[in-house]
């Protein structure tokens, strides 16, 4: 069947809509013809079977005429005990009756059984009733033949009328179900041609809105599946735009200290012997650890997009936060840490929540007046770090917006005096691989961020 699968949809519709039109109508006038043969045949037994109790009243009256009246092709035979034919209608044969002996015995009273025709002079098959009649000394048998000829005839020609109305019946339901799939698939068409002039467009050619593909006013599976086509264009665009402002922001963090450590070198090579070498490799030394730091922020994000899009869970191991936030809070001076009364645990990976509080603190302490506060709590079924610091503080419309890569609130300020804007947003993808959220809110003054992890 590989090459069914080869053909467009609308003519495989087209094979399966007359395949089961084929089918249906087939068993349709088999059935038909079957059940008029049957209905026919019990009505030419019911004729003959009222002729025989007609004749066989007559009998019993003594009233019996000879020859015997009876309707064109029927013939009739009265038949004593000793198989000899009393009396018959007209066009019978009055010395040798309709059935044999031996049938006749085994033929039950009321019965009947079909004959060929030309046994008898008729066309066709003859069915043949018998009828017992006359007083109980001197019984005699009726029989009627009926012809089934006429029957046969009937149905035989509505048997040809349906083999040729059928094979026009189906063709013309054919050529209605072709347009009808035509017009079923004509939105799926243009979504198709929709999507092929999309895909073949130039990326962010022109500078405008976003193509999109046409949505029919139906309401059906169609405009559903146009409309969650668009929906994912729109999210291909959204992240084909990160994508690109990633990318050029991630060249231009890179190209700042490279061009400082390439400016360094080439001054280094035009210095005369008994320079001051250690000052020069502890600014190359500053550059590099810059671009170390950059370089691992980046594979981070990358590895966290990663897990994200294979919808991997944080590794899970029992991290107990008082401890861990201890540790990391022993690196910076300024901060001031309240243990918690007992131990709180969560589950996760104690790298990438270290890495959070870290970042939480380089940037509290990069902005802070003169303290930054460091505390972890109960929170029903979470556990709740904050960070909180003395400075500036961020506008309620920039604290979603921090959280983006490479975001600077001041993107005048020196970038050496700060990071390269990827600290929040590699708490944020941290924190969300947790199942934990963070926020931002005022401290007035200053800023508390809170980060809420699900507990162990």
């Amino acid at each position: 069947m590989r090459w069914l699968r080869g053909l467009s949809l609308r003519v495989r519709l087209l094979l399966v809509t007359v395949l089961v039109l084929v089918v249906g109508l087939g068993i349709g006038g088999v059935a038909l013809v079957a059940a008029l043969n049957v209905a026919l045949l019990r009505a030419a037994n019911t004729e003959a079977l009222d002729t025989a109790n007609a004749v066989a009243r007559l009998v019993d009256e003594g009233s019996l005429s000879d020859p015997i009246p009876a309707p064109p092709g029927v013939q009739v035979q009265v038949v004593d005990a000793q198989n000899r034919v009393t009396a018959v209608s007209v066009g019978t044969d009055r010395l040798v009756p309709i059935l044999y002996p031996e049938e006749l015995h085994e033929l039950p009273d009321r019965a009947g059984r079909y004959l060929p025709g030309d046994r008898i002079g008729l066309p066709g098959r003859v069915r043949v009733v018998s009828v017992a009649a006359g007083p109980a000394d001197d019984r005699v048998r009726v029989l009627v033949a009926r012809s089934t000829a006429d029957l046969s005839q009937g149905v035989h020609v509505l048997r040809i009328l349906l083999l040729v109305a059928f094979p026009l019946l189906v063709g013309l339901l054919a050529l209605v179900a072709w347009r009808l799939a035509g017009a079923t698939l004509r939105p799926v068409e243009a979504l198709r041609a929709g999507a092929e002039r999309i895909t073949g467009a130039a990326p962010g050619r022109g500078g405008g809105a976003p193509q999109r593909l046409p949505v029919p006013d139906t309401g059906d599976e169609i405009h559903r599946l146009a409309v969650t086509l668009n929906d994912m264009l729109d999210r291909l665009g959204a992240a084909r735009a990160r994508q690109r402002a990633f990318v050029a922001d991630a060249a231009h963090e890179l190209r700042s200290p490279l061009t400082n450590m390439r400016t360094e070198l080439e001054v280094a090579q035009r210095l005369p012997d008994g320079t001051d070498w250690p000052a020069l490799a502890d600014d190359l030394l500053t550059d590099v650890e810059r671009l170390s730091r950059l370089v691992d922020d980046l594979l981070l994000l990358a590895r966290s997009d990663e897990a994200a899009t294979r919808a991997a869970p944080a590794p899970a191991a029992e991290v107990e936060l008082g401890e861990l936030l201890a540790q990391v809070a022993g690196r910076y001076p300024a901060v001031r840490f309240t243990p918690p009364a007992e131990p709180l645990h969560v589950s996760g990976d104690p790298d990438a929540l270290a890495r959070v509080v870290g970042n939480l603190l380089d940037n509290a302490a990069r902005h802070a007046a003169s303290t930054v506060e460091l505390a972890v709590e109960v929170d029903g079924a979470y556990r709740s770090i904050t960070v909180t610091d003395d400075g500036p503080g961020i506008p309620a419309a920039d604290r979603e917006r921090v959280f983006d890569r490479f975001t600077r609130l001041d993107d005048a300020r020196a970038r050496d005096a700060g990071g390269a804007g990827l600290g929040l947003a590699i708490v944020r993808e941290l924190v969300r691989r947790h199942g934990g959220t963070v926020t931002l809110a005022d401290a007035a003054p200053g800023l508390r961020v809170t980060v809420r992890l699900p507990v162990a």
